[in-house]
């Protein structure tokens, strides 16, 4: 088993768009972020597997995405979603997490610990999938299928972006889930690895939102 350093893809494990549907409080009295590291058993051959933490809060690594000035979004009122953040920048807390890489996929398993319940942004009906445009860049941020989850609040989104240069062009795509349940937040990202001279593989998002589940049943504890 490998153990890099814990990194997260250019397009940033953030979570975008959140929406909410649960209505109470889970028992968390036995909840444990370092549980996470339970989710490796989740991942077989071919896939090199490393958990690192538990440790403090990395604001770098769940940061929003920033996006260049001057774009054009539509619907124009959705903007502001693009680069919503998963946690208020001033939030203390710790997170662990769990990389799996194989099959052409890289898949993200983190568990935080927050200070104090972090609110969820609730998207309109409107800005379920925005869009954007702007000199060599266009891409899209929209909600997807979440697993549904007692006492936990969760959305999925989907974000692509492609840029132009001289070079040619260059498309990134990210899957994001975002379990919310009390100080507790469960983060999955999955996104397609580029390996010279194979094609772009397609992210299982059946196994994401499985890793979703596993993952509130695994910090809960």
């Amino acid at each position: 088993m490998s153990n890099p350093k814990l990194t997260v893809p250019a397009l940033s494990a953030c979570a975008v768009l959140l929406a909410s549907c649960a209505t109470s409080q889970p028992d968390l009295a036995d909840a444990d972020i370092a549980n996470i590291a339970g989710i490796e058993d989740s991942f077989g051959p071919p896939f090199t597997v490393s958990t690192v933490g538990p440790a403090a809060i990395d604001p770098r690594l769940l940061g929003p995405q920033t996006l260049p000035e001057g774009l054009t979004f539509d619907p124009a009122d959705c903007g502001k979603l693009a680069n919503e953040r998963t946690l208020p920048p001033d939030v203390q807390g710790n997170m662990a997490a769990t990389t799996a890489e194989g099959d052409g996929v890289r898949y993200i398993v983190m568990a935080v610990e927050t200070s104090e319940p972090v609110p969820v942004n609730r998207p309109s009906d409107q800005c379920q999938k925005v869009t954007f445009t702007g000199p060599g860049i266009r891409g899209l941020v929209e909600v997807i299928e979440a697993p549904q989850i007692e006492d936990t609040e969760t959305v999925g989104t989907h974000r692509v972006l492609q840029t132009t240069t001289q070079a040619g062009s260059r498309t990134g795509e990210l899957y994001n889930y975002v379990a919310n349940f009390g100080p507790f937040i469960v983060i999955v990202t999955a996104n397609p690895l580029v390996v010279p001279d194979q094609p772009i593989a397609r992210v299982d998002t059946g196994r994401a939102r499985d890793l979703v589940t596993r993952a509130v049943e695994l910090v809960q504890g």
